[in-house]
């Protein structure tokens, strides 16, 4: 996901790229939402995700699917008003043998009843662990053909973004 930022601050014309951290939304449980309301933690994550013209998913695949955290913040965000409804969206994932590519499938179905819209093409499933060393020891991409798939993906959110809004 930091690569995607420095993309979109350096090489790429129009996108803007905010990272939302997931990792301190408390867990849906629709018992404890009263009157329509929900916690402010949770009402801030929704805003953003209802002022944001798409959508990147960075995650890992756990298991065969997309990580807890991460249906959590999809079901939260989906909650009336779904806040997810009409948004362009494209997914990366970085992982084992086949570098997270089962997660995106499920995240997809997640993404029909959800009613976000998936870029086709490109995919981008990256083998992190297969040679030639994809990240150095900071973790920062240094594997220059993924980093231009990731540009590749970006551009074409962005050309989805705008055809979905109207303007292309």
């Amino acid at each position: 996901m930091i690569e995607a930022i420095e993309l979109s601050k350096g090489s790429i014309e129009g996108i803007e790229i905010d990272f939302i951290d997931i990792s301190t939304l408390p867990m849906l449980n629709t018992d404890l939402e009263k009157n329509g309301t929900y916690p402010p933690l949770v009402e801030a994550f929704r805003n953003k995700i209802l002022q944001a013209d798409s959508v990147l998913f960075a995650s890992p695949e756990y298991n065969y699917s997309l990580t807890a955290p991460l249906k959590n913040a999809i079901d939260r965000a989906s909650r009336p008003q779904n806040v997810w409804a009409n948004k362009a969206a494209a997914i990366v994932s970085a992982g084992g043998n086949f570098g997270g590519g089962r997660s995106h499938y499920h995240l997809r179905q997640v993404g029909v009843y959800t009613d976000l819209h998936f870029i086709n093409k490109p995919e981008f499933y990256l083998k992190a662990f297969e040679p030639p060393a994809k990240f150095n020891d900071d973790g920062d991409l240094i594997d220059e053909e993924a980093k231009n798939m990731l540009k590749q993906v970006l551009l074409s959110l962005q050309t989805f973004t705008l055809r979905l809004q109207g303007k292309n």
